[in-house]
């Protein structure tokens, strides 16, 4: 495996205008908290969805996290049932029917089991209510735009884009969805998690004072991966090998890291104006991602933010998600603290095996499809969209900032034309794409 010549920051940052979309509108910065607004208080979250008729929902991506996206929608409430498979590998697909017969005792008919490229139309048009969106994420831009058009409501798993092509073609299928009253419900678990909430609802009413910045780490170990068989075609080997290439995950910055970006993005209520970003490459041995990240966000009022990925074994693993205020700060997942780590708030989790206190927190997994089947279902449409296409923003100026180290800005990234991967998908070559590292500045050279 090879590597290439530095990078051209010109190829990731190219300008383009962006049309109805404009800067100005949907992908626009929020403004920080307002001290002068009512207390936040935390919306009624259900435990189970209500029941009503029938709703038939199609899996298009059946891999792991498709079939447990499946499993975790039949447990939301009564009266659901998965009723359509797509996939563009037979096994991926016979695997999920074979989990989703032993576990939930859910048969799929052949018919309705569809493999190809093209499976995600035609479980889109097998008669399904709703889809469940869980190929890697480089294809979901255009399976979010055809479910819209068919006019089915939409769980979409997280990242929503690899590129910003795919982030504002998202966000344009999720306007057009809103307008016309579809629910859009994405997998960004935390804001759904009731810990994570109380949490959230402290700090923006004020219990650590002003927001002055954060300190954000996901340290892991390695992810899978795929050897090269030799009877594999380059796009077989890629697709399952997908984590680890750019072009179909965004690399793990935005593929993993966006749940604690976005948990940091939801506490701070805005988005970077510029991130300085560092990464690099050591274990790593299929694909052309980095092992780790290491990127700082400033944004318009002088906050700074710090966020750090590394999936390597043998290493110190720690998960932090801080956010430091003028009294205090805050571990997001149901801690606050004053300033010399004393604990002055702590999530009051239920004695275990009391399922009747009002703080257990119901297993965020599911819990986003309560909340999709909920809204389908009385009809007041949900649509979180816009909060996943801005964390998946911040994640690609991160990850193009480390890849080119250089400085990058929302603007650029706002106004971006980059699109990763082929235009087209068949079974054979992928043209120019190849397993080729990134590599950050411009090499030495003797004098």
């Amino acid at each position: 495996m090879g590597t290439k010549p530095a990078i051209d920051r010109r190829n990731f940052i190219a300008k383009t205008a962006l049309g109805t979309l404009g800067a100005a509108g949907i992908l626009t910065s929020c403004s920080g908290p307002d001290s002068k607004k009512q207390e936040i208080q935390l919306p009624k979250l259900l435990d189970q969805a209500p029941d009503g008729k029938v709703i038939k929902a199609g899996l298009i991506g059946c891999g792991g996290r498709g079939t447990g996206a499946a499993i975790n929608f039949l447990d939301a409430g009564p009266n659901l049932q998965i009723t359509a498979l797509g996939d563009v590998f037979q096994d991926k697909i016979d695997n999920c029917r074979a989990k989703l017969k032993e576990e939930r005792n859910v048969e799929i008919a052949d018919e309705n089991c569809f493999l190809g490229f093209d499976s995600f139309e035609k479980v889109i048009d097998s008669g399904v209510d709703m889809v469940l969106l869980c190929t890697p994420p480089h294809f979901r831009p255009a399976h979010v735009e055809a479910a819209v058009n068919a006019r089915k409501h939409i769980f979409m798993e997280k990242p929503i884009a690899v590129d910003p092509e795919g982030a504002r073609s998202v966000m344009a299928s999720a306007k057009k969805a809103e307008a016309i009253g579809l629910s859009m419900v994405s997998g960004t678990i935390r804001r759904v998690q009731k810990d994570y909430m109380e949490t959230q609802r402290r700090v923006a009413n004020g219990e650590i004072g002003e927001i002055t910045g954060a300190n954000i780490i996901r340290n892991g170990g390695a992810l899978w991966y795929r050897s090269r068989q030799p009877e594999w075609t380059d796009m077989e080997y890629m697709l399952r090998n997908w984590v680890n290439f750019c072009w179909l995950s965004g690399d793990h910055i935005t593929e993993q890291f966006i749940h604690e970006i976005d948990v940091m993005n939801w506490h701070l209520g805005q988005n970077p104006e510029r991130a300085i970003g560092w990464g690099g490459r050591q274990r790593r041995v299929t694909g052309d991602q980095y092992d780790f990240f290491s990127i700082e966000y400033l944004y318009e009022n002088g906050l700074r933010t710090h966020c750090a990925a590394r999936q390597i074994n043998g290493c110190t693993n720690r998960k932090v998600q801080q956010i430091n205020g003028t009294k205090g700060y805050a571990d997001a997942a149901g801690k606050l603290f004053d300033y010399k780590g004393n604990v002055i708030w702590e999530y009051p989790y239920p004695e275990e095996g009391d399922t009747t206190s009002e703080w257990n927190v119901t297993n965020p997994f599911v819990q986003e499809h309560i909340n999709l089947v909920t809204a389908i279902r009385t009809g007041n449409p949900v649509n979180d969209a816009e909060a996943q296409v801005n964390s998946t923003l911040v994640t690609i100026m991160g990850r193009i900032s480390a890849y080119t180290g250089k400085d990058v800005t929302w603007e650029e990234i706002l106004n971006s034309d980059l699109y990763l991967g082929p235009k087209t998908y068949t079974f054979g070559p992928v043209p120019g794409i190849k397993e080729e590292i990134p590599l950050a500045g411009v090499s030495n050279t003797a004098s």
